[in-house]
């Protein structure tokens, strides 16, 4: 009997102009949680659909229990009990949870679907991940935390023994990125192997007892968790020593570029009132709800302010949508860059000129030539890992979907750059290659408001913080008296008298 329950060997897989994998090798053992970890683009969505039967590689062998196996497709790595667990749920909003769970593999007699004892399973299997909601309602009204939920008892469903989770925590807060490691330790202690992927240091300390890293497509090691070093794992991951994660460069900050004075949407922030000013970052933070990102839309005319006023350069401005914002030289990179930063179908290079469209009309006709050259030239500046410029953005690693975003940023003649959450979901190497990208931005004279729940993001290269909870700013710090514990007070101020 194998040592393992899987086992991969001199795994390569191609597609047209890249080596997705190159001789990649994994172990997992029985009852084990083994953390995946690597860069955007290092090739590990890809080794998971090896996995999981959606890709066949050109070269290699895969192992369960010791026994050669060659998957013609998902229905067969299911089958074998294998069940893939996805960053982004792909869910189907308007059927219920017991519909969503077995979906697929319905239970089925004498022709006719079981409603009934579907109910009554999913119910056991939300009971057993001791859930807060019931089979029959509706996915569409679950958080995420909660589809992810679903998405671990719909493996469970198919009584999988190999539970891949990609990226779980990305989209989850604290508390529910806790919920989550309870389910797995569970999961684990029932005999389950776990492999987790994330690019979050927490998960693999809290989880695993062993980590395996890939580089540029290809198999780095394999390390006890508790015998690896940080700056040895960010080594082995990209190739190279970080050794100032947050490359702050000092800038003399230059003249208030952007004010608002009593901002308020009725429901979601009151009264809200800062500045920032050219050369300066400004960290914009608070607890999950706190208003933040609202307050940036309505600055950007996503939504409108019901009352207050907005300044640029000191004179009243009126937006009414995100064009207006565009004009007056206000930039957004959202949250979700996936629904809001990107066209996901078009190639690379239109996603980056596409606000700036307009400066390579020629007598009504597109001067395309020019127009691939920037695109070109801002997308190695951010270092984008993709063939060409024409690959779909869907094509391109969570990271490096993120660079393109912050490519057509650059492209852009902006005064004001919004930044929400611009490392969320990105490894360290990518996020070293952002903050050092704001640095030069800031250098260049631009005014920067960075949106973000990490707290060393936020001290590491903010020149001032603004602290929200509630809907309402709660507290102001410079970086030098800032410490995390007087962010986290403030965060908490409001919530812990009962709210606004």
């Amino acid at each position: 009997m194998s040592d393992y329950v899987l086992e991969l060997k001199g795994i390569t897989k191609i597609f047209p102009g890249v080596k997705a994998l190159n001789n990649v090798q994994f172990q997992l053992k029985k009852g084990e949680i083994h953390a995946l970890m690597g860069e955007n683009g290092a090739g590990k969505s890809t080794f998971i659909k090896v996995i999981t039967g959606v890709h066949k590689a050109e070269e290699g062998e895969m192992y369960l229990y010791g026994k050669k196996v060659d998957f013609k497709g998902p229905k067969d790595a299911q089958a074998a009990g294998i069940a893939a667990i996805y960053q982004h749920v792909t869910a189907y909003p308007h059927l219920t949870v017991a519909e969503n769970i077995f979906m697929g593999h319905q239970i089925v007699k004498h022709g006719f679907v079981q409603w009934k004892q579907m109910n009554d399973e999913a119910n056991k299997l939300l009971q057993r991940l001791h859930s807060d909601f019931k089979a029959t309602d509706e996915m569409g009204t679950l958080s995420v935390a909660q589809q992810q939920m679903v998405e671990i008892a719909k493996a469970l469903s198919t009584n999988a023994q190999i539970i891949i989770m990609d990226e779980p925590t990305a989209s989850l807060t604290k508390n529910e990125s806790e919920e989550l490691y309870r389910i797995a330790d569970q999961l684990r202690d029932e005999g389950k192997s776990i492999i987790f992927i994330s690019h979050r240091f927490e998960d693999m300390y809290r989880l695993a007892t062993r980590v395996t890293v890939f580089r540029d497509s290809q198999y780095i090691g394999t390390y006890d968790v508790d015998k690896i070093t940080n700056a040895d794992l960010i080594k082995a991951m990209v190739g190279r020593e970080i050794n100032e994660l947050f490359p702050k460069p000092k800038v003399k900050i230059g003249k208030e570029v952007l004010r608002l004075e009593k901002l308020t949407r009725i429901g979601y922030f009151k009264d809200v009132s800062f500045s920032v000013r050219a050369g300066e970052i400004l960290g914009l933070t608070g607890l999950v709800g706190a208003g933040r990102t609202e307050v940036v839309e309505s600055v950007f005319g996503v939504t409108h302010p019901d009352s207050g006023k907005i300044y640029l350069e000191g004179k009243e401005v009126h937006i009414k949508q995100p064009s207006d914002a565009m004009e007056l030289g206000i930039g957004l990179l959202p949250e979700d860059r996936q629904k809001s930063g990107l066209i996901m179908s078009w190639g690379l290079g239109r996603n980056v000129t596409l606000p700036t469209l307009a400066n390579y009309a020629k007598n009504s006709f597109l001067d395309e030539a020019k127009e691939r050259e920037v695109a070109k030239k801002y997308l190695e500046e951010v270092d984008t890992k993709a063939v060409t410029i024409f690959d779909p953005a869907s094509s391109l690693s969570g990271g490096n979907q993120q660079k393109v975003v912050v490519a057509r940023t650059l492209a852009q003649d902006l005064k004001v750059v919004i930044m929400d959450e611009p490392t969320k979901g990105v490894d360290v190497g990518a996020k070293a290659e952002i903050y050092d990208i704001m640095g030069q931005l800031a250098q260049k004279g631009y005014a920067i408001i960075l949106i973000s729940s990490e707290m060393p993001e936020i001290l590491g290269m903010s020149d001032r913080i603004i602290i929200m909870c509630n809907g309402k700013v709660t507290g102001e710090l410079s970086r030098e008296e800032a410490t995390q514990e007087q962010i986290l007070e403030f965060a908490m101020e409001k919530s812990e008298k009962g709210g606004r």
